[in-house]
């Protein structure tokens, strides 16, 4: 897909100025730029939630363990539908599907934003509409990831992954800052509009994908297999290409450890680097700044994958970015200051984004376009369908020890990890592209 598909009233105009970047091929797809920008402005609806919805659980109970547990509602779905789910996705449109859990999410957005407005939240409603979303999420994620190639040709696939991860990390630092002036001037109903503005964002991606087309891949699947043996094709497959199943291994292991620990940043803000005289305003503005921090590291990542997205040596780059973050959470640990706090938030957010997104362009390229949907759900699951366990374990180590005690066996555990799947596959510094 090409210059060709400029004939679209609103690209028209723009058209010249996408087919002479280069550097970015996916954005030749005018499908892709359709969905591309009303995925931006939903993300970053999303990111304004994603900020608020722990600001508003902390400030409702005072306890991380209850963080702990909308974290844990959120992951779980993905636990139990996401493996199964890419079974199904398969034998779907993709876009189709999208377009039904985005508007499952919408939903569940304005639902919370009701009962924020009108004073009745608890926390129990948190935790109960954050499984909700985690639900959707589980088959929304999967869907989307594959349906990037239909939307751009597998050629341009790796720029559209990272065009994916720019537009994503943007949104996260516009969002959180985005959310810190409904924190700041609208008190105990500024919640509530952050999440109604969250789901007004859900219908841009929506109208988005009804205006945009997809071309599927031809399946080469046997007609006569049944949803568990497709399954155990794609399991097959892992078990028996070692760095596919040394990249989904460290997913495991940053779903557990480190991810969940996002959940955390509201006790990071108040209690690790408590300020004397503390108002409700000034931690609610730290707490928005740590999250833009670690957002302005991603986009920096994000930014720069997509400018080199025809970089080979992307091995080496993601054994080097899971040391950096592995330290960068050590660091955090033992950081007093809020200033230096910053800067390391930035250096997880980049290490986060250079991970993943490293990640997921090695195995969707390394896979074979029949087992995608399938290998792609599994990587998913090692990354988020742990996550309940791990947003659980974190939440009760900072509840009965110290954020900082978890901050230490986080970016430990990560340094380990990188150690030993080097040690297991010791070719995947050397997987190119």
């Amino acid at each position: 897909m090409g210059s060709d598909q400029c004939h679209y009233p609103l690209f028209t105009a723009h058209c010249s100025l996408f087919t002479a970047l280069p550097r970015f091929p996916a954005l030749a797809s005018r499908d892709f730029r359709i969905f591309w920008v009303g995925q931006f402005i939903s993300l970053v609806g999303t990111w304004m939630q994603s900020t608020t919805q722990p600001y508003l659980a902390y400030r409702l109970t005072g306890q991380p363990i209850y963080l702990g547990l909308v974290g844990f509602a959120a992951t779980l779905p993905t636990l139990l539908f996401t493996l199964p789910g890419g079974v199904f996705v398969e034998r779907l449109d993709k876009r189709k599907l999208v377009i039904i859990m985005q508007t499952v999410m919408m939903l569940q957005a304005f639902t919370l934003a009701a009962l924020a407005l009108s004073g009745l939240i608890n926390i129990w409603h948190i935790i109960a509409l954050a499984f909700v979303l985690g639900s959707a999420n589980s088959i929304e994620i999967t869907a989307r990831q594959s349906m990037l190639i239909e939307l751009v040709g597998k050629e341009a696939l790796p720029s559209a992954i990272a065009l994916q991860s720019t537009i994503f990390n943007t949104a996260r630092v516009l969002g959180p800052a985005l959310a810190a002036p409904f924190l700041l001037f609208l008190g105990n109903k500024g919640e509530g509009w952050a999440f109604f503005a969250n789901g007004v964002s859900y219908l841009f991606v929506i109208v988005g994908l009804l205006i945009a087309r997809t071309h599927p891949q031809a399946k080469s699947r046997t007609a006569s297999k049944n949803a568990l043996g497709e399954f155990m094709d794609g399991q097959r497959y892992i078990r028996q290409t070692p760095v596919v199943l040394a990249l989904i291994l460290m997913a495991t292991v940053l779903g557990f450890f480190a991810f969940p620990f996002t959940q955390q940043i509201p006790v990071v803000a108040r209690v690790a680097l408590a300020q004397p005289g503390d108002t409700q305003a000034a931690i609610a503005a730290r707490n928005s700044a740590l999250l833009a921090a670690q957002g302005i590291g991603a986009l920096i990542a994000a930014v720069t994958l997509a400018l080199f997205s025809a970089m080979r040596h992307r091995g080496r780059l993601l054994t080097a970015a899971q040391t950096i973050f592995g330290l960068a959470f050590i660091s955090l640990a033992l950081a007093k200051s809020f200033w230096l706090a910053l800067p390391i938030m930035m250096l997880i957010g980049w290490g986060t984004v250079t991970q993943l997104a490293n990640t997921n362009t090695l195995i969707q390229l390394n896979v074979p376009d029949n087992l995608r949907g399938r290998v792609i759900s599994t990587y998913l699951w090692s990354l988020q369908g742990i996550a309940p366990f791990g947003s659980l374990f974190i939440g009760w180590i900072v509840q009965n020890l110290s954020v900082q005690t978890a901050l230490l066996l986080t970016g430990s555990m990560c340094l380990l990890s990188v150690v030993a799947l080097n040690l297991y596959t010791p070719t995947l510094r050397q997987v190119e592209t």
